[in-house]
Parts: C-alpha cells; sequence; structure tokens
C-alpha cells in the first residue's frame, strides 16, 4: 500500500469515526458526511457501493447499542416493503431529474416538522400502515439516491419513538434495506471483493462512533431529542432545496 493510500484510508476512518458519532446520536447523516471523501478517496464509481456496505455495519452497531428498545413490529412493518423496493432500486437507472427528487425531499421534510407538531396536538400517529407505505417509497429511493435517512427519520418520529427507540428501529429497519441494496450490486457485479473490504473498513469506524454516541443520546430529554430531529429536519431540507436550485 503506498503512501496516498494510507493517508486515504487514514482519513476515511477520521471522517468516518465523525460521521458515526453524529449519525449515532440524530439517526442519519453518515452518508451526506461520508460520501464526499470516499468519491475523493475511492472515486465515484466505487463509493456508492463501498457506502452501502459501511451503511450496513453502521445500522447494524445501532440496533446492538439500543437492542433492548427496537419496536419489531415498525421495523418488519417498513420492512416487508422497504426490502423489495430497495432491490428494485438499486438496478434501476435514475428515472427523475435530480432536481425533481431534491425538490420532493426537501419540501417534505420542511413541511414534517409542523405537520408532526399539529398531527401529535391531535393524537394522531404513523400507524403500522403508513410505515409500511413509507418503506416501500424510502426503499426505493435508497436505491438511486445518495441518502433518504431524513425522510425515514421524520416517519419513525411521527410514529412516537424518541431516543434509543427511535434509534434502533430506525437502524433495523434501514439495515434490511442496506442489505438487500448490497446483495443486488454484488448480484450484478458492482461489488468486487476489494470494494467489499473498502466498505468493512469504512464501516467499522462508523461502528466506533455509533457506542461513542450512545453515551450522549442517554443524557438526553425526550423534547429535547425532538427538537434535535426538528433541526436536523429542517437543515436537510434546506440542503435539499438548495441542492435542486444550483442544478443545471
Amino acid at each position: 500500500m503506498g503512501e496516498k493510500a494510507r493517508v486515504d484510508y487514514a482519513f476515511v476512518l477520521a471522517v468516518g469515526l465523525v460521521a458515526g458519532t453524529f449519525s449515532g446520536i440524530v439517526g442519519t447523516g453518515s452518508s451526506m458526511i461520508l460520501v464526499p471523501v470516499l468519491v475523493y478517496a475511492f472515486g465515484p464509481k466505487e463509493a456508492v457501493p463501498i457506502m452501502a456496505v459501511a451503511g450496513v455495519m453502521a445500522n447494524m452497531s445501532r440496533v446492538l447499542a439500543w437492542w433492548r428498545e427496537v419496536d419489531w413490529r415498525a421495523c418488519a412493518a417498513y420492512s416487508l416493503t422497504g426490502i423489495p423496493a430497495a432491490a428494485l432500486g438499486a438496478r434501476t437507472l435514475l428515472v427523475l431529474p435530480s432536481r425533481v427528487v431534491d425538490v420532493a425531499i426537501g419540501a417534505f421534510l420542511i413541511l414534517m416538522i409542523p405537520a408532526r407538531r399539529w398531527l401529535a396536538r391531535r393524537d394522531f400517529k404513523v400507524t403500522l400502515g403508513h410505515l409500511a407505505i413509507a418503506g416501500a417509497i424510502v426503499g426505493f429511493l435508497t436505491g438511486i439516491v445518495v441518502s433518504t435517512g431524513p425522510i425515514s427519520v421524520a416517519m419513525f418520529l411521527t410514529y412516537g419513538l424518541v431516543k434509543g427507540a427511535f434509534l434502533s428501529t430506525e437502524a433495523g429497519s434501514s439495515l434490511a434495506v442496506f442489505v438487500s441494496k448490497v446483495a443486488t450490486f454484488g448480484v450484478f457485479g458492482a461489488l468486487p471483493a476489494a470494494v467489499l473490504a473498502k466498505g468493512l473498513i469504512t464501516g467499522s469506524s462508523l461502528m466506533a462512533g455509533t457506542f461513542i454516541a450512545k453515551r450522549f443520546v442517554v443524557r438526553l430529554e425526550a423534547q429535547s431529542f425532538r427538537l434535535l430531529m426538528d433541526a436536523l429536519m429542517l437543515a436537510s431540507g434546506l440542503v435539499m432545496l438548495w441542492n435542486a436550485a444550483q442544478a443545471p
């Protein structure tokens, strides 16, 4: 391994640790942080399958960290439709202009902030049926775009989960979707041994970050956690709208 390769791996691992800690607190964000670094270090062709493998490991670590708080019914409802949808998305070319996808997701995230509060005041919660529908939509989008984590965050928060229960259940559902995506990459030859190894190395830093994050989550009050999630959805939505505005 040359000097540049060692520096690249060290850089990826350092950023991965930060990304894993951040996503371990808020439940998403590792892809948005890591993908630009992976593109720089390994090129755009390898970045997506590497991130898919790392995503499996990151979500697995969140499930392990909060194992006793997983809502398995919610996880199953989301995953049953998300798994086949992710496989379909992973082998489908991007059929919509990126601007349309960014605007739709960005607007959805921003509108979910007041919508969630309005629904909470009326004691309305997302049902298992709603989660199944969301799993199909988000699963498909996960196969064709870099990150859809904020959408699943919005759905599971509106379902009523917070802190460890939210982090573990969302991670369990995302784990199933990412496994489907990785398997599809493998079937179609997009996951050679070298790429798989890079994904496992990257994923190890995300896993370490998850367990560092757990001590911070434990100390957060439920209301503070919800406010943090609102801020995350607002920031993610604005970034996606900004990306849409800059697209040619």
